[in-house]
């Protein structure tokens, strides 16, 4: 371990122009890998589905450390008139309204705005409730809300795979919904989010819930699929315009110029700097280059 810390220093005494942008990649190298991969396995799956009258509407996607809502940025650069949705919790509402709480939504952020979350380029913020993904998750797993969806029409292959949603795709999926009733899309427009989880991680929390709430019945299944999903509603919902946008921004400044020793002209750069953005993502292939080079040169693929 030793020789490869030794390594490391070497490599960083005598590539002193290249470890600014590897210093760029560890702050950014979360952004750049959903803007650069998942924007373009999107992009992907939009080619073989989109048919001729079909049209893509936007991307969901609840901000936890807005890694994954960076796809969005690339896929407004291939289909400039489509949307991004960010998604919080409706009991930790920072993004909008600057607000604050505890809620159950796990796996996502809360309380703060991410460095790396271009606001700036965000079209809607939305708020799940934290109740709707609770009800959602014993809905989708449940012998009786599974039975129940069969019931409904929904087709049993599908219902059998509903346990690929955790609670956070369950919170992306009600996205999804809203922002499909606020712009009134129908069935040619495509809306693309991301199952960030499985129920694989949460099997305890339906003990949990059988617990608290007793045995899950077919009436709770009706219940929860009117209210929960079909239901689901555009409120708490704001289409975000230039001053709310900098609202949102602003946000950044406590955590990240206050506690984290980012500099006033920073935060003002990734505002008003018209290639902040774009700069970092032209680096992509200098990166990867780097990163190979790092590797051969230290022998951690050896």
């Amino acid at each position: 371990m030793k020789e490869i810390f030794d390594k490391c220093h070497e490599l960083t005494r005598t590539r002193g122009d290249d470890i600014f942008i590897f210093n760029q990649f560890e702050e950014f190298g979360n952004y750049l890998w959903h803007y650069e991969i998942t924007g373009h396995a999107m992009e992907e799956v939009l080619q073989q589905v989109l048919g001729p009258h079909d049209h893509y509407a936007g991307v969901v996607s609840n901000t936890g450390s807005a890694g994954t809502i960076a796809c969005g940025d690339y896929l407004k650069q291939v289909f400039p008139t489509s949307k991004i949705v960010a998604s919080e919790a409706l009991q930790c509402p920072t993004l909008l309204c600057n607000g604050f709480g505890a809620h159950r939504i796990e796996g996502i952020g809360d309380k703060h705005v991410p460095w790396i979350h271009n606001v700036k380029n965000t079209d809607v913020v939305t708020a799940i409730d934290d109740q709707a993904t609770v009800n959602l998750i014993r809905l989708f797993n449940e012998p009786a809300g599974r039975a129940y969806l069969i019931k409904r029409g929904v087709p049993e292959t599908l219902v059998n795979n509903l346990d690929l949603l955790g609670i956070s795709s369950v919170a992306n999926v009600l996205g999804a919904i809203k922002m499909a009733k606020w712009y009134e899309l129908t069935e040619n427009d495509v809306i693309l989010t991301v199952w960030t989880d499985s129920m694989e991680l949460y099997r305890s929390r339906i003990q949990e819930l059988r617990e608290a709430y007793g045995e899950y019945t077919e009436t709770d299944a009706a219940g929860d699929y009117h209210r929960y999903l079909l239901g689901e509603s555009t409120d708490t919902m704001i289409e975000l315009t230039y001053p709310e946008r900098k609202r949102i921004h602003n946000l950044k400044y406590y955590t990240w110029v206050e506690q984290q020793g980012k500099t006033y002209e920073e935060i003002q750069a990734q505002w008003y700097q018209d290639d902040y953005w774009t700069s970092f993502q032209q680096q992509v292939e200098q990166i990867d280059a780097l990163i190979e080079e790092f590797n051969a040169r230290v022998g951690l693929l050896k």
